[in-house]
């Protein structure tokens, strides 16, 4: 059975130095929930919190509804999956998937069986009696979330689990991993620096920075929508233009900048310094306001990011589609964009 985790003014603090601060949010049972922000965030601070390795120096953390105050990670329904997976070398596959449940007093027939299913589940049946060496990353990485699966956790934490794999293969596996995740109906809590795989697996998406949550939201919601300066540079690309409000009506702010009045969405107040922020794939070229030297054209397949400079010094990032590739600007060409104001977002400096 799933839970839920709640973690209600959750902080923590290491001598002077505060790793984490009023963190509160609720993840759902059954849902896919991803932390993500750059390294020294805090974001392995609180899986740790949860699990029980460590406890916060303020706030609650309740799963399944209960205040886990005063137990150890064995006390707790969590299993965690580390960067490093720790399989044991010279046991067999199926030997490391049952080794939470001999820990347990369970038996050698009743363990078998238990890991074959759960190789049958991880689509690795008739490889328990490999050794870990004998299998591949992936394989490897499937094993170990059947070993954190064989215990029946109510919530799986998972620490950056595919950032030794190479590219391709952590693209297979995030596939993988959320669809493991919908079979069992396990409450997932990933950990991630890379905002690609947070918006590929997860149904929400928590953002922190310097120990502070800044946004907890829907893959799309952040995208579309980020609540702060630092989510918007933070999650996918994007283009920054700061200014100052001179106009905000009907959820329209308009922005006076060096490069003219820009206007965008957002509930920023006249007076107040603000950044407007266009994602490279709403600027259309050709037409528009701003105008830039174009200073390469990088080619990536499906699209080609056009990279260029405004006359305030800043840059520009334009994504331009295969199929339109001939309304791309060549490099060294002054070229202008346009955007539609509802492509773009309006947020107040912090």
């Amino acid at each position: 059975m799933s839970h839920s985790v709640e973690l209600s003014g959750i902080g923590m603090t290491f001598g002077t130095t505060r790793a984490v601060a009023d963190v509160n949010f609720k993840v759902e049972p059954g849902e896919f929930f991803s932390i993500l922000g750059p390294s020294g965030c805090g974001k392995t601070t609180i899986l740790r919190m949860i699990a029980g390795f460590i406890h916060p120096t303020e706030g609650t953390v309740r799963i399944g509804g209960e205040d886990m105050a005063g137990r150890g990670p064995n006390q707790r329904p969590t299993a965690m999956i580390f960067q490093s997976l720790a399989l044991f070398p010279l046991m067999p596959v199926w030997e490391n998937i049952a080794f939470g449940l001999e820990a347990r007093g369970v038996g050698k027939a009743e363990r078998r069986k238990k890991a074959d299913d759960l190789l049958r589940l991880i689509a690795l049946e008739g490889y328990g009696d490999r050794m870990p060496g004998e299998l591949s990353g992936g394989q490897r990485q499937r094993v170990a979330i059947a070993r954190a699966l064989a215990v029946e956790p109510g919530v799986l934490l998972l620490d950056e689990p595919l950032s030794a794999l190479d590219l391709k293969l952590r693209q297979h596996m995030r596939a993988e991993l959320r669809a493991l995740q919908k079979r069992t109906g396990v409450t997932f809590i990933y950990i991630t620096h890379d905002q690609s795989e947070a918006l590929a697996m997860s149904d929400r998406v928590a953002v922190m920075s310097a120990g502070v949550l800044q946004q907890v939201a829907t893959p799309r919601e952040l995208y579309e929508n980020p609540a702060t300066p630092f989510v918007a540079r933070f999650v996918g690309e994007t283009n920054a233009i700061k200014g100052r409000v001179t106009a905000s009506e009907g959820g329209i702010v308009t922005l006076d900048t060096p490069m003219g009045a820009l206007r965008g969405r957002g509930t920023a107040q006249a007076g107040q310094g603000a950044t407007l922020f266009v994602r490279p794939e709403a600027l259309i070229p050709g037409g528009g306001t701003l105008a830039a030297q174009i200073d390469r054209v990088d080619f990536e397949g499906a699209f080609a990011l056009v990279h260029g400079r405004l006359p305030d010094g800043s840059a520009l990032t334009a994504s331009v589609g295969s199929t339109d590739l001939a309304r791309a600007p060549a490099p060294g060409a002054e070229a202008s964009f346009g955007f539609a104001p509802e492509h773009a977002v309006v947020l107040a400096d912090a």
